[in-house]
């Protein structure tokens, strides 16, 4: 199955593609060369799926300003709702 391109993938295509790059670099069974491409693609996504992020959280501000709620509050996940990636 071909890749899509970057910019076609949504948020959450980001992030699966992302958690299997990650998978196949810390099995350790790839070639140098295989790893670095991956990584390569795995540091493209990343810096994708934060423009994406900062773009809804900027969406979701303007919206809360124009109902008048000015300020966002801190969300925290606690350690149980967090991804395995996340935690290691």
């Amino acid at each position: 199955m071909a890749k899509k391109k970057l910019e076609n993938l949504t948020f959450e295509e980001s992030l699966n593609e992302l958690n299997t790059i990650v998978q196949n670099l810390e099995q350790g069974e790839l070639s140098l060369e295989e790893s670095m491409t991956l990584f390569e693609r795995g540091l493209s996504l990343s810096q994708i799926s934060q423009t994406k992020l900062q773009a809804a959280e900027q969406k979701v501000k303007i919206l809360l300003e124009k109902n008048g709620e000015q300020q966002l509050s801190t969300f925290e996940l606690s350690l149980e709702d967090k991804p395995l990636g996340e935690l290691l």
